[in-house]
């Protein structure tokens, strides 16, 4: 799928949907919706609507009801297995504990994010967002079916580096697929590489050693 971020749809709207969608693969629409319920689900009642989307996203701290009325919402989208996905995003990549305290959250990122999962599975979203490193916790907790789709996902020769941009919980593509994840979110290993199309490939090769 591409993924279409706030600053590509701040910048273009649903033009820049349709435009994609038209290319094949589909859409991941990463909007992060975070309001309050009847907005959450306005907003997801929109988006499943545009063509080609098949994942789109809130945010699981906007709530338990705000998470049911997107869950609601996304029906309307069709059904069965064309039926767009929604889910939750459990707590951003970019942070850890401190910066998790210092907005007042004290629990462990772990447990956070498996009691995040759990409250999106009881609220009837698909799946969730989570980094690499509680895929394994939530698969345990949420069973097969739920869909685990993860960011802050390094290359194996970006992770030898060091580098990790402003995402603090990585893991390479091996790492993530042998946790458990169903979908990979890679994009600046792609668009910040000298050589795009060589990053692909490379990233293409370790998710296929990896495969069982």
């Amino acid at each position: 799928m591409f993924k279409i971020n706030t600053h590509l749809f701040t910048a273009e709207g649903p033009s820049a949907v349709t435009k994609l969608a038209s290319l094949g693969p589909g859409v991941f629409l990463d909007l992060k919706f975070h309001d309050i319920p009847s907005v959450v689900g306005g907003a997801v009642r929109s988006a499943v609507a545009l063509p080609g989307v098949r994942l789109v996203n809130l945010h699981a701290l906007a709530g338990t009801a705000a998470m049911a009325a997107a869950a609601e919402a996304g029906k309307s989208g069709g059904g069965g297995a064309a039926r767009p996905k929604v889910i939750a995003v459990t707590i951003l990549t970019s942070h850890d504990a401190a910066s998790l305290r210092r907005v007042g959250i004290d629990s462990r990122i772990p447990q956070q994010v498996r009691r995040l999962a759990l409250l999106a599975r009881q609220a009837g979203l698909d799946g969730v967002v989570a980094s690499p490193h509680e895929v394994r916790a939530i698969r345990r907790a949420c069973g097969p079916e739920f869909l685990i789709v993860v960011p802050g996902v390094r290359p194996a020769a970006l992770s030898v580096s060091g580098r990790k941009d402003d995402q603090a919980r990585t893991a390479t593509p091996a790492e993530t697929i042998r946790a458990g994840a169903d979908y990979l979110v890679i994009g600046r290993p792609i668009t910040a590489a000298p050589g795009p199309v060589a990053a692909v490939r490379a990233i293409l090769e370790e998710m296929a050693a990896a495969a069982p």
